[in-house]
């Protein structure tokens, strides 16, 4: 894939995905599988007419406000622009067998274009995809460790993967924390998959250096601990309890649906504890659902509406060969202009004073330059100048 060509197309992803809201839907069942689905009908333009696109959504929902749901909202988004049928299935439970039947009802129902977010689906990938060479299926954080786990050494040409360099979002997100005046934080990730532990050490790391820039490292202390799961519940918002009532004054809530448990302690009477966001920008539907404004100071964001925007772009052009068969791992590729990295910090919806848009832009200018590196070793909690307090897992 060529930086040139995916810099265009995200502009015109990015730009596009500002509008798009989550839409209602109709639901059908699919008595092969119980599956809750939903068709968006297209146009069905002469370019656009070999294509038809489902999305799989893998243990949550659309509605998510993470993962699956801008997953959803950007393929749904696409096929509406481009005149291409929609469909999303919802599999009946958490397993394998689950998204692998939804998938064959998917390519039963004409769908030969199968987009799926996240790590689960290695598994369904390695069930499926050889037996349907036929139809086009695109992972979004699918790594070569979680095919190599599942079996399948090497991906098939009707397969393409997109991964992300979160440690840098991650090293974003915690250096601006640190520089606008955060000293106690904390980190909550969901399951300690590689994802969320780049995502972790890359924060750890991003609190340690605007720490020791700013000469109070001694002052700076970071919490750490896994949920063990992508969804909050009253264990997790327990120990958030504790970890509010004790000083911290804003975790980053890394793992899908898990940032409930944070929001829920951080809004508590008496407490007034911040939020991060993950995997996009967080802040308004956090702020709607627990009616706080500016409870999400910032997100660590990855371009996962722009991969899709691109990639189906490039697949109606007729260019799939520059995916086939690759995995592809994505970051920055701008240190001018941040919007067009697929790492990155929100800016039209920055609050932030001490830590400002032109710093970020120096930041995102030192991290494209190689001037500032960032590990993406997820092997052992890196080395700080700060204090880092680990917990067993909540689960």
């Amino acid at each position: 894939m060529k930086k040139k060509l995916l810099s265009v197309l995200l502009v015109a992803a990015m730009t596009a995905t500002m509008f798009v809201g989550c839409g209602s839907s109709s639901e059908s069942s699919d008595t092969a599988s119980s599956d809750a689905a939903t068709t968006e009908e297209g146009a069905g333009s002469a370019a656009s007419s070999d294509y038809k696109i489902a999305m799989i959504t893998d243990s949550g929902d659309i509605t998510d406000m993470s993962f699956n749901q801008t997953t959803y909202e950007a393929s749904k988004a696409f096929a509406e622009k481009n005149g291409v049928d929609f469909q999303y299935y919802k599999p009946t439970e958490d397993s394998d067998d689950a998204r692998i039947a939804s998938f064959e009802n998917a390519v039963t129902d004409g769908y030969n274009v199968i987009i799926v977010p996240g790590y689960l689906f290695a598994g369904m990938i390695a069930n499926v995809a050889e037996d349907y060479p036929d139809v086009t299926i695109i992972a979004l954080d699918c790594s070569q460790g979680d095919f190599d786990g599942a079996g399948m050494s090497e991906l098939p040409e009707n397969v393409c993967s997109f991964t992300y360099q979160e440690e840098l979002a991650g090293y974003m997100a915690g250096y601006a924390a640190v520089k606008e005046g955060y000293k106690k934080l904390g980190f909550l990730g969901g399951m300690a998959v590689p994802a969320v532990i780049r995502y972790g050490y890359g924060f750890v790391q991003g609190c340690d250096a605007a720490a020791v820039e700013l000469g109070n490292a001694s002052d700076v202390q970071v919490n750490y601990v896994y949920g063990g799961q992508f969804y909050g519940d009253d264990a997790v918002t327990a120990q958030m309890d504790t970890w509010y009532s004790n000083g911290t004054e804003i975790v980053f809530a890394c793992g899908g649906g898990i940032f409930t448990s944070a929001c829920e302690a951080a809004t508590k009477p008496g407490v007034n504890g911040k939020v991060i966001g993950v995997d996009v920008d967080q802040s308004g539907t956090i702020e709607n659902a627990y009616g706080v404004e500016g409870l999400c100071v910032t997100s660590a964001m990855k371009g996962l509406a722009a991969t899709v925007d691109a990639t189906l772009t490039d697949l109606l052009a007729g260019n799939w060969s520059n995916y086939a068969g690759k995995i592809e791992n994505l970051g920055i590729v701008s240190g001018t202009d941040p919007s067009l990295n697929y790492v990155q910090l929100p800016t039209d919806t920055w609050t932030m004073e001490n830590f400002t848009v032109d710093d970020y832009k120096a930041l995102v200018a030192s991290l494209n330059d190689g001037t500032i590196t960032v590990s993406n070793s997820t092997d052992a909690m890196p080395k700080t100048e700060i204090t880092v307090k680990e917990y067993d897992n909540i689960h």
